[in-house]
């Protein structure tokens, strides 16, 4: 058998199945044909489609009435040979498919082929019986599955042959035509021309039309479409005409516009001109009108203060105001300058001031909304300025689109900005703000910050600040004793190197948590005497409460280090235990007396509050709560924080005995510190020395002078000691990632200090050892993140619950001992109810009333103050 091709094979020669087989493919083979003939026209004329749908589209869109006469003439002419050149090359390439390319576009839809089988004819064996039958079943088989056939969609996807996509560009041309254009609702020329719409094709015609400020929103209005004689228009609108005909035919005459806008030559086609004022618009002549002009005058804008400058959270400043235009604000200024006669002209404002330039800023606007009227707030933080809380004039001004000003809104207010409480740092900015007032002051703020640092035992909690203050000292008396005194730069620089130190001693970077919450504890009775806002307040109450959860802590690891101790559980009967929820309640009555304004009464309980903290133990039950692998590791790198805490100390009384080598010891042992014993060798704890070996000599005589080999290599060990404890940290994801790149930092620092210490350079062995302990406090802040979200994680529900019942089973609502009494005699949950606290704030606060009673006997009221000695 051999496969004829169906295009060479006459129709007649086709078998009998053949032709049934054809017979049956009649609407399939149809549809193919239609579908290639419109495929085949699509590819042929698509050029001639798109020129006829740019040619209606630009109709339907009045393009030619805003083109000259000649322009419109060329592009129609361009258009018809486009036109005709498209029709041509279309007609050379389209070719009407024939019968046999549908049988073949078909046949290539189905499997096999089957449509080519069924028209083949037998070539040898037709006879043979067999051969015939079997070549029968084919036949049969392939008619069967060509009657399955469907017509195949054509393909009109052209992007070879239209690489640029114009057939689109003209399809949107003719759509936005079609919706958006106005040449198809014209009925006759004359219906196009602007007037009563009588007027003679010949005749001269005019257009016009107003066009308001961009800034107002208002659409343009076209002269020929009012009716009305009358026109409300917004100043500085532009009114545009055009007069068409013979020149003369049509004039101008208006009073809207100013005395200086430029008159248009006599007879001129075009006129142009803004409305500043009321008046009338006349075109005269044939098919004129007449209008009278009313103008809709733009107002000024308007600004105005609202408050008082209010001190934020974080220490930011905001002022508020209220600005409206009847178009919307644009812009505006503040400018911030000095109220010369309210300031205290004393101590170091006695010098006249240098030259300093008013504080301007930009106007905040609305970022949404309408910005016709709106209320926005000035937000800035002036803390570092040097007119940082004297008063100022605030000046706000707002403007509008058309460059029209607000009258000035003014207010005399303090440049309100964070205030400093801890007294060196008050005193640091003072002088700060002094030499910033005038470059004169300089030798007195070097007198000032050198009585200050006279005693810096007695001062300074870290030696490191010390020697900043040192160093600045040293460079502001430099500067001012050269030739020409201080300079700009160099007081500039001085007041940077003041700004930072006060803000190093203010937010606190002690590692001691006691110390952290007697700062704390004084700075907000220090705002308490100073008459702080409310907000300065709260943030200082934040800040106890914080230092107050770390002391708790603190407390309850060393509890647990002293478990073992003889005569604690005998020290425990006779004290008051106070809970977690007693502090927070105790704080918050606190808080509660500064927001009703009882300052006396508030820091009277703040003092008891500090007395009762420093007082505090913590109870082996409550420390023994779980000593967890985070818990080990977390005493450890406190452990290190506190030897190196004790090395720092030593180093800084080897450095001042290097300044003064005169002094007595006993001077210098004055000056040790917190951790002084571990300076003079002895570890933490009563512990092992640096190198590890016992204290022994050392620490008996107690009056052996370390060299600075010997605190090198004190440092060695405990560097040693720190990275077996970075090695061992047991929590893992970010946060402990993050606690062993702050103890990595550590460990350089630790290196650097070591090599200074061999070196004897002792300040440079202190820097290294701040920055030490510095990496220590954030390694142990992520390890304690790390702890507290894995302790969330791993919490039951009903822990805490029962723990505070268990204890409260055990306890009075005062927290004492029942010593044997029933545990029906109080009912548990009382003790954790907000009644039983505040029953025994209530208790205290008539204690404190009775005691302060003048007409009490002495011994009275000695009786009472010693019932606050246990706190």
């Amino acid at each position: 058998m051999t496969p004829t091709d169906p295009p060479d094979k006459p129709v007649a020669e086709t078998s009998v199945s053949g032709a049934h087989a054809l017979s049956a493919l009649r609407r399939a083979l149809m549809l193919t044909r239609v579908g290639m003939a419109a495929e085949r026209v699509w590819r042929a004329f698509w050029p001639l489609l798109t020129v006829v749908c740019l040619a209606i589209g630009a109709v339907l869109l009045d393009l030619q009435n805003a083109l000259p006469v000649e322009g419109v003439w060329a592009l129609a002419g361009l258009t018809l040979l486009l036109g005709l050149g498209a029709l041509v090359l279309g007609m050379r390439r389209f070719r009407w498919p024939r019968r046999a390319e549908a049988i073949t576009r078909l046949d290539e839809t189905l499997p096999g082929r089957p449509i080519a089988a069924v028209l083949d004819r037998q070539a040898s064996g037709a006879g043979d019986p067999a051969s015939a039958a079997l070549w029968q079943v084919y036949q049969d088989r392939m008619t069967a599955r060509a009657a399955t056939a469907r017509a195949p969609g054509p393909n009109l996807r052209i992007a070879d042959r239209d690489p640029y996509a114009l057939r689109y560009v003209a399809l949107l041309v003719l759509i936005v035509g079609v919706l958006f254009g106005t040449g198809w609702r014209a009925g006759t020329v004359s219906d196009l021309m602007p007037g009563p719409g009588h007027a003679d094709l010949g005749g001269a015609t005019w257009e016009g039309w107003v066009e308001p400020p961009r800034y107002t929103g208002l659409p343009t209005l076209y002269l020929g479409d009012m009716t009305d004689d009358t026109l409300r228009v917004p100043e500085n609108s532009k009114i545009t005409l055009r007069f068409y005909g013979e020149p003369g035919d049509l004039a101008l005459a208006e009073t809207v516009s100013g005395p200086g806008d430029e008159t248009p030559a006599e007879g001129a086609a075009d006129h142009s001109f803004a409305v500043v004022q009321a008046g009338d618009l006349a075109i005269e002549g044939t098919g004129g009108r007449n209008w009278r002009i009313e103008v809709i005058t733009d107002a000024s804008p308007h600004v105005v203060i609202t408050g008082d400058p209010d001190l934020s959270t974080d220490g930011t400043m905001t002022l508020p105001f209220n600005a409206s235009d009847d178009y919307g604000v644009v812009g505006g200024s503040v400018v911030i300058a000095l109220d010369m006669p309210a300031v205290d002209r004393r101590h170091g404002l006695q010098t006249a001031p240098d030259a300093r330039e008013p504080i301007e800023l930009a106007l905040p606007l609305a970022l949404t909304g309408d910005r016709r009227i709106f209320s926005e707030a000035l937000v800035e933080d002036f803390a570092s300025h040097p007119w940082a809380n004297m008063p100022v004039i605030y000046s706000i001004r707002s403007e509008d689109a058309a460059a029209q000003l607000s009258p000035v809104a003014t207010l005399a207010a303090p440049l309100t900005a964070r205030r400093f409480f801890d007294p060196v740092a008050a005193a640091l900015i003072e002088q700060r703000r002094d030499l910033l007032w005038a470059r004169g002051n300089a030798t007195r703020v070097a007198q000032i910050l050198r009585t200050l640092s006279h005693r810096p035992e007695d001062v300074f909690h870290d030696s490191g600040q010390y020697l900043q203050l040192r160093t600045i000292l040293k460079g502001l008396e430099r500067y001012a004793a050269a030739e020409g005194g201080l300079g700009q730069t160099h007081q500039e620089e001085i007041a940077a190197a003041l700004w930072d130190l006060a803000k190093q001693i203010e937010e606190g970077d002690v590692g001691d948590a006691l110390e952290r919450m007697r700062q704390a504890q004084e700075r907000l009775s220090q705002a308490m005497r100073d008459g702080a806002s409310e907000e300065e307040i709260a943030r200082l109450m934040q800040e106890l409460r914080d230092a107050t959860q770390d002391y708790m802590r603190q407390l309850s690891r060393q509890a647990e280090s002293e478990a073992g101790e003889e005569g604690q559980s005998e020290g425990q009967q006779n004290s008051i235990q106070l809970s977690q929820s007693d502090l927070q309640a105790m704080m918050d009555r606190i808080q509660e007396l500064m927001e009703q304004g009882r300052m006396a009464e508030a820091e009277q309980a703040l003092q008891e509050f500090q007395r009762m903290m420093e007082n505090l133990r913590m109870t082996q039950g409550q420390a023994g709560q779980g000593s967890s692998p985070g818990q080990q590791a977390m005493d450890g790198l406190a452990e290190t924080l506190r030897d190196q805490q004790g090395l720092s100390d030593q180093a800084f009384r080897d450095l001042q005995e290097q300044f003064n080598p005169n002094a007595q010891r006993g001077e210098s042992q004055g000056n040790e510190g917190r951790n002084g014993g571990q300076g003079r060798g002895q570890s933490h704890e009563g512990g092992s020395g640096a190198d590890g070996a016992p204290g022994g000599e050392e620490q008996q005589g107690g009056s052996a002078e370390p060299s600075p080999g010997d605190l090198a290599g004190r440092q060695r060990a405990l560097r040693e000691e720190l990275e077996r404890q970075r090695d061992g940290l047991p929590l893992g994801g970010a946060e402990g990632e993050a606690a062993r790149n702050s103890l990595d930092q550590a460990d350089r620092a630790m290196e650097g200090a070591e090599q200074a210490l061999r070196d004897g350079d002792y300040a440079e062995a202190i820097d290294r050892q701040s920055e030490a302990m510095e990496a220590l406090r954030d390694g142990m802040r992520a390890l304690g993140e790390a702890m507290a979200e894995q302790q969330q994680q791993g919490q039951q529900p009903g822990d805490n619950q029962g723990n505070s019942n268990r204890q409260g089973n055990a306890l009075d609502p005062l927290g004492r001992s029942r010593n044997g009494q029933g545990s029906d005699a109080y009912n548990s949950d009382a003790l954790d109810s907000g009644n039983a606290r505040r029953r025994a704030w209530d208790l205290l606060e008539e204690i404190r009333r009775r005691a302060g009673e003048r007409d009490r006997s002495d011994s009275e009221r000695d009786y009472l103050n010693r019932l606050f000695v246990p706190f």
